[in-house]
């Protein structure tokens, strides 16, 4: 089973700055795509694109002419949405902040995928302060993860105490190292603890942090659109939103729902009995909610970032355009027309 943290091998933020700054100066202001048509740009789709494919093909029955397009890595769909071959695209958050404050026509306007985040470590580590001088495996220093896990162990551990950090790279072999004992701690996924639980590995393993609950508010996998798109064709750019709103909806009204669209969407990726476990686990946590984002959640994922020295402070509205979350969460409610 592929799992997002090893998918790809994400450049330097500072390089995807510099590269969005040079496109942004040889390119105008247009957001491509028309009022039928438009392009969604993924990163080798996963469990969090699953309902953004299925709001494609929902978008697809209205009439809509939408491609689906795979990046090799987020910088090339950063790229691609400064120029306008793409309209949408949903991957990690901070990346898209970085082209952000170099001026891109890029704004948030829905929530991807929850925090998935959690450290686990192994039997004889039960709390943060145990990993003091302990290895810890990350995927690398730039990584969303690591930002996570430096902030807790800043926040969360006794003053002065600090694990001993080893770049090992994709979460596969990050959990084989926990497994094995060459790591007393990682940051894993769902999908990644629910591998170790399947293969008879994770007994033992204590979870430490759950970020999800460490960092509330923080969204650090969001859908972001082509500005000059958004502003241009507000009636397609609505439509799709709504209809991922819709998927998420049905996914937490039934984790079945999202068993079915795992199987379409991602047949080989998970056996039958994987698949019903890994649907519950998101449901239950409430990962799935993409008309959850509010200025306040976006200003604290904002705030995050800079903090950790990723990006610069930046208001909510230079970064997000919530009015399409919001007209869909009205519908939802029966409040709009």
């Amino acid at each position: 089973m592929r799992t997002s943290a090893s998918r790809h091998r994400p450049k330097p933020l500072r390089a995807l700055g510099a590269i969005v700054s040079a496109t942004i100066l040889l390119t105008g202001c247009s957001g491509g795509g028309s009022d039928r048509s438009f392009t969604v740009a993924l990163i080798e789709p996963d469990i969090a694109a699953v309902p953004l494919l299925a709001a494609v093909d929902a978008v697809r029955e209205q009439g809509f002419d939408v491609k689906v397009e795979e990046a090799a890595e987020p910088e090339l769909a950063i790229e691609g949405l400064v120029r306008g071959d793409y309209q949408f695209s949903a991957e990690a958050t901070s990346p898209a902040l970085v082209a952000m404050s170099k001026g891109a026509p890029i704004r948030i306007v829905a929530d991807a995928v929850g925090n998935q985040w959690a450290v686990y470590g192994a039997r004889n580590r039960a709390d943060c302060d145990q990993l003091d001088g302990r290895p810890f495996g990350i995927f690398s220093e730039g990584s969303v993860a690591t930002a996570m896990v430096r902030q807790w162990v800043s926040r969360d551990c006794r003053k002065g105490s600090e694990p001993e950090y080893l770049t090992i790279g994709g979460s596969d072999a990050r959990a084989q190292a926990l497994l094995s004992g060459q790591i007393d701690a990682t940051a894993l996924e769902v999908t990644d603890a629910i591998t170790l639980e399947r293969a008879g590995g994770g007994k033992g393993l204590h979870r430490l942090a759950d970020f999800k609950e460490v960092f509330p508010g923080l969204h650090p996998q969001t859908v972001y659109a082509n500005e000059d798109y958004l502003d241009q064709h507000r009636g397609p750019s609505q439509a799709f939103i709504d209809a991922l709103v819709a998927e998420h909806r049905k996914i937490n009204a039934d984790p079945d729902y999202l068993v079915s669209l795992m199987k379409k969407y991602l047949p080989e990726a998970y056996d039958e009995e994987t698949a019903k476990i890994t649907s519950r686990r998101y449901v239950e946590a409430g990962l799935f909610d993409a008309a959850g984002l509010t200025p306040r959640s976006v200003q604290r994922t904002v705030d995050f970032f800079a903090d950790a020295g990723i990006v610069k402070h930046m208001p909510v509205e230079d970064v997000a355009d919530l009015s399409f979350v919001d007209r869909a969460a009205a519908q939802e409610r029966g409040e709009g027309s």
